[in-house]
């Protein structure tokens, strides 16, 4: 795997090996993304195989700006709105896709849908604008795994599984994208960079939010996801021998998402600092966590990671 500068020889680099059918991680302001030619199964396939991902787990499809996205879509009156107010930037939207597009069906996974973002991050701006097209791009980690937030974090994990890495230093948001559906009414599928809140004020109305993951619908819906090798214990209000303390707020711990309980510093770290008490082993016990605003997607991840595991 070559790691690439955050620079123009970098980023031309990286676009031609996308050109090229290769994988090539990327950071965007949520976490580092596995970037492969949307359009191309070789390169999709190779996706899947290097992240060990079942292949019912759609992917999303990134890119430069809005009026690539609507080549491929069925663009609506919701979707203009919030990706007027929140693009670029971390929301994703799933959308039905156009019967003429060319994207593999398997980012689609089989479905009549498209999960589409355009990031704000400039290295991935440059990279997807200079592509030119889409770029199919999920976590740059082993499925199931705790997210990349450092370029680091991808060579630890797929040093010998992807082609190039671009090391752009750490990630802005944290936590992926906000997903939400948009094919009948308005739904929350994943919380994620952009809160509940802040979406049903630029609809105008309350949003669904799904809880039934017998049918995947888009990316990160998996019970067990985002999980390190060490068993998590969430809400602890005390340690227990052994356990490396994941803490919020002003406690005494190993490692602090925000000791001034701020959820926008503890979404930025909250991967990072789980790679780092997973290289520890043993068990993970981490504060709890207030349930609004990112602290919906910082518990979202979280209970991903402490859920029971095939």
């Amino acid at each position: 795997m070559e790691l690439l500068s955050d620079t123009d020889e970098g980023r031309a680099c990286a676009t031609d090996l996308l050109c090229k059918g290769r994988l090539v991680a990327f950071p965007t302001e949520t976490v580092y993304g596995l970037g492969a030619d949307a359009c191309d199964d070789r390169a999709i396939a190779r996706i899947f195989e290097a992240k060990g991902r079942p292949s019912f787990n759609p992917l999303i499809a990134h890119f430069s700006d809005v009026e690539g996205v609507k080549r491929h879509v069925h663009w609506t009156d919701d979707a203009e709105a919030l990706a007027h107010a929140f693009w670029p930037g971390p929301l994703t939207l799933v959308l039905r896709k156009r019967e003429n597009s060319p994207i593999s069906r398997l980012v689609t996974a089989g479905l009549d849908t498209l999960a589409v973002r355009v990031p704000a991050h400039p290295t991935a701006k440059a990279v997807l604008g200079a592509f030119g097209g889409a770029v199919a791009a999920p976590s740059a980690n082993l499925s199931g795994q705790i997210s990349p937030t450092r370029a680091a974090h991808v060579t630890e994990a797929m040093a010998d599984r992807i082609d190039a890495v671009i090391d752009a230093g750490p990630c802005s948001v944290g936590v992926e994208s906000t997903i939400v559906g948009l094919t009948d009414r308005p739904v929350l599928l994943r919380p994620g960079g952009v809160s509940e809140d802040e979406i049903v004020a630029v609809l105008g109305g309350p949003i669904a939010i799904r809880k039934n993951v017998e049918a995947i619908s888009a990316p990160g819906q998996m019970i067990s996801h985002y999980a390190p090798d060490a068993a998590v214990r969430l809400n602890a209000v005390d340690w227990q021998d052994g356990e490396a303390r994941l803490g919020f707020g002003p406690v005494e711990c190993d490692l602090n998402l925000s000791e001034r309980e701020d959820l926008v510093e503890a979404a930025a770290r909250l991967f990072d600092h789980l790679h780092r008490l997973d290289s520890e082993g043993g068990r993970i016990a981490v504060s709890p966590i207030p349930h609004h605003g990112l602290g919906v997607a910082i518990n979202d991840r979280l209970s991903r990671a402490a859920a029971p595991r095939d």
